[in-house]
């Protein structure tokens, strides 16, 4: 039976499952409601100690839902904690001396100023919790105020930051980053140069998901007005795995260790994350969403993947794909692969033939009778088709043997070149040959 005890920067849990900072972890109530229903761990709702911090009475999210209505994108302006100080230290010591075997993290925002850092650091420590995690993500509300994304889209301010941090405390110190940034890297570097001991990614995209075309408001609307707020849930999940993939890749990176966010809705979500570099995963709109059990079935389905795969312990699968993430023209050219259809599960929707037909390959036939082929001197393998296919595994690609010709010229497919100081239409590089 695979072992799912986790142990993150030295914060040990017995699954890798954690409620990430957001309004599941608001208060007590919440995050004892969560450690029952088989939590490893949760990220306290962000902490601030500035007593003017007051949410909406309105609407606070706005949707982005499937065919179905299934909610595929969540927005939300939602601030950190309004509640007291105070109060929230009270409850997170009591829920952490009742469950001293989950993972109890706080997460904090407050003025990019030492003093600020100092106080308030002590008085999580006074907890019990086991770290800290420094809020650099949320992109609206507190950004404005000059904390948050204002913090983390600048990487000086996060070494600096985080070094006060360190100086100040015992706790580990996990750094959350924006996702509102050209280069992921640049601001995990800027952590590591601050001392950090882990980065947490992403927090939620700035975003506006929708207008209201009779009040010509951004939703959610407040009064007549809207603002653009962060977006999560599973339409994000896969720009979180590329920039986790990104860091855990990145050579000067390789030992830091990343708590995976964005999009994590089932067990195999969990598993692509921690495949590409995260030690655990952090979860937020599939619990605000389907509630709390949703983590049991989560832990069942990796439990369940990992003994399949003869893994006993979340560490062999943590980044296991790394070595396959590669750049593009690295990628092996040679390689073929043509589309093929099975007729047995075929229904004959034409949803491929009207794709391919139009978006210029023109590789797949229909005859009269509404029966469709791959014409494979015409198909570029480009799996359209399979994507579009409303039937699971109706289409699938096959590869050919390998050093096969491009059935369209008869000839090996050309090199790619990187640059114009090889390519071989430059005159200069013909001359030096």
């Amino acid at each position: 039976m695979a072992d799912l005890r986790s142990e993150f920067v030295g914060i040990k849990s017995p699954n890798p499952f954690w409620l990430a900072s957001a309004p599941p972890t608001d208060k007590e109530y919440n995050v004892r409601r969560a450690f029952e229903a088989g939590w490893g761990g949760v990220v306290w709702k962000t902490l601030g100690i500035d007593p003017a911090v007051v949410n909406v009475n309105g609407p606070r999210y706005g949707a982005i839902y499937g065919a179905d209505r299934r909610l595929l994108g969540l927005n939300n302006i939602e601030l950190i904690t309004d509640r007291p100080l105070a109060l929230n230290l009270q409850e997170i010591k009591t829920v952490k001396r009742d469950y001293p075997d989950r993972a109890m993290v706080v997460s904090l925002m407050v003025p990019c100023e030492e003093e600020p850092w100092k106080y308030i650091l002590p008085l999580v420590e006074e907890t019990g919790a086991d770290g800290v995690e420094l809020n650099f993500g949320c992109p609206h509300g507190m950004s404005e105020r000059g904390m948050g994304a204002a913090v983390g889209q600048v990487p000086e301010y996060i070494e600096m930051v985080t070094r006060w941090v360190k100086a100040s405390t015992r706790m580990p110190v996990i750094v959350k980053l924006t996702p509102n940034i050209a280069d992921i890297r640049k601001p995990a570097e800027a952590a590591q140069r601050g001392g950090a001991d882990a980065v947490s990614l992403i927090n939620t995209i700035n975003s506006i998901t929708s207008v209201d075309l009779d009040l010509f408001a951004p939703e959610p609307t407040i009064d007549g007005k809207g603002a653009h707020g962060g977006y999560c849930g599973p339409a994000v999940k896969p720009i979180a795995l590329n920039m986790v993939a990104e860091i855990a890749r990145d050579p000067g990176l390789a030992n830091m260790p990343i708590s995976g966010i964005g999009g994590v809705t089932t067990w195999r979500d969990a598993a692509e994350f921690i495949a590409l570099g995260a030690g655990n995963v952090q979860v937020c709109t599939a619990a605000m969403t389907y509630g709390f059990k949703i983590v049991q079935e989560m832990i069942s389905g990796l439990s369940e993947y990992m003994d399949e795969k003869g893994m006993t312990s979340v560490d062999q699968l943590v980044r296991k794909a790394v070595p396959n993430v590669t750049d593009w023209n690295q990628l092996n050219l040679n390689y073929i692969a043509k589309a093929k259809i099975n007729q047995d599960l075929c229904i004959s929707c034409g949803r491929c033939f009207a794709a391919c037909e139009d978006t210029s390959h023109q590789a797949i036939a229909m005859d009269e009778d509404r029966v469709f082929s791959v014409l494979d001197d015409e198909c570029v393998a480009c799996n359209l088709c399979v994507n579009v296919c409303p039937v699971e595994d109706c289409i699938t690609m096959e590869a050919m043997a390998p050093g096969a010709t491009d059935p369209r010229t008869g000839k090996a497919v050309e090199p790619h070149y990187a640059n114009w100081t090889t390519h071989p239409n430059n005159p200069a590089a013909t001359a030096a040959e």
